[in-house]
């Protein structure tokens, strides 16, 4: 969690991968700048195209996207530097290769990846230490095993790991990873429904935003958790349409951003915007480089 010694000084946020489409994997990565909402693309890319990956971020350091699915499951992590966003690939890989992950970090920490689907879905939840790069695996799990989940941080507190599907299907329960001692507990809230594909970001210090998803129809809706009690209600504000396979990620302290995913029909290039101070949505100008799906987000936040 920030802390009165801590500056914030707002960067950039980054979406990458997916499908558009014609559900070619992309390996771009779509960068926006928090001071004027506008976009630019990095020369740099991922490793491979590939679709449902995972993002989290070391702000002020480095963001990180593990796994997803080129023309097999994939066990690599890529690191994007700041500020001059290079790529490297980490030597430490995930436990085993594979998709429909999702990610969450403890900024100035480590980052966590749970969940997904190896050729069976997963409960485990894999570390990465920043200090070295190096990974590790919990002894807590996912209260269950489960794919197509989302995530997000009270950075210096815990993170949170909700929805996806296990083999009763779709869920609407939300785990808690108390970062001081990497424990799981299980919100007493949950979701208003229970859903597949959807996305998270969080304004670390008050609350995350679950939005989008698949729970029978697509989903406009967006739940929000309170960290003081991690009691959850819903915006009056919704996604400019119902979608599934979007990513969101955050300015910590500003505002939070979702972009892309499909109504069923066609893949989606706009980006929405909830601003904290209100819960207000708007919908940024700037769009994605091409429409898509199945991709993710990270944020480097600026808080040091």
């Amino acid at each position: 969690m920030p802390t009165g010694d801590e500056t914030s000084q707002p960067v950039a946020g980054y979406f990458a991968g997916g499908n558009d489409d014609s559900t070619a994997n992309l390996s771009g990565i779509d960068k926006i700048t928090f001071s004027a909402d506008t976009k630019s693309t990095l020369t740099a890319t991922l490793t491979s195209a590939r679709a449902r990956p995972a993002g989290m971020a070391n702000s002020g350091v480095a963001g990180y996207f593990g796994g997803g699915y080129d023309s097999a499951k994939v066990s690599g992590i890529d690191k994007i530097t700041f500020p001059a966003d290079t790529k490297s690939t980490l030597s430490a890989t995930l436990t085993s290769a594979r998709d429909s992950l999702v990610a969450m970090a403890n900024s100035g920490t480590a980052g966590y990846f749970g969940g997904g689907n190896d050729g069976a879905n997963i409960s485990g939840i894999d570390k990465i230490t920043f200090s070295a790069d190096t990974k590790s695996t919990l002894s807590a799990t996912l209260t269950s095993a489960r794919y197509g989940l989302s995530g997000m941080a009270n950075s210096g507190t815990a993170g949170y790991f909700g929805g996806g599907s296990d083999s009763g299907g779709r869920v609407s329960g939300i785990d808690k990873i108390t970062f001081s001692a990497d424990t799981k507990s299980t919100l007493t809230a949950t979701l208003t429904s229970a859903r597949i594909r959807l996305a998270a970001m969080a304004n670390s210090g008050t609350a995350g935003y679950f939005a989008g998803g698949y729970d029978g129809a697509y989903v406009s809706g967006i739940d929000k958790i309170t960290f003081s009690a991690d009691t959850k209600s819903t915006l009056a504000a919704t996604l400019t349409s119902a979608r599934d396979s979007l990513a969101g990620m955050a300015n910590s302290g500003t505002a939070g951003y979702f972009g892309g995913g499909t109504d069923g029909n066609i893949a989606l290039a706009n980006i929405d915007k909830i601003t904290f101070s209100s819960d207000s949505k708007s919908t940024l100008s700037a769009t994605l480089t091409s429409a898509r799906f199945n991709f993710t987000a990270m944020a480097d936040s600026g808080l040091l």
